[in-house]
């Protein structure tokens, strides 16, 4: 019984498994993916504010 405990408790604490998060690649994709959407819509709002002036 108290292995169990221990082992409950370890998983609360903040220490993060592997398993818990995404992987690099996923991440840093995400990171690019939302990088490069922002300029896209910087670069609309400039057209459409350029356009519009």
């Amino acid at each position: 019984m108290n292995d169990a405990v221990n082992d409950a408790s370890a998983h609360t604490g903040k220490h993060m498994d592997e398993e818990d998060r995404a992987p690099m690649g996923m991440t840093v994709r995400v990171v690019i993916y939302l990088v490069a959407v922002h300029f896209f819509a910087g670069f609309l709002f400039l057209l459409f504010y350029l356009a519009g002036g």
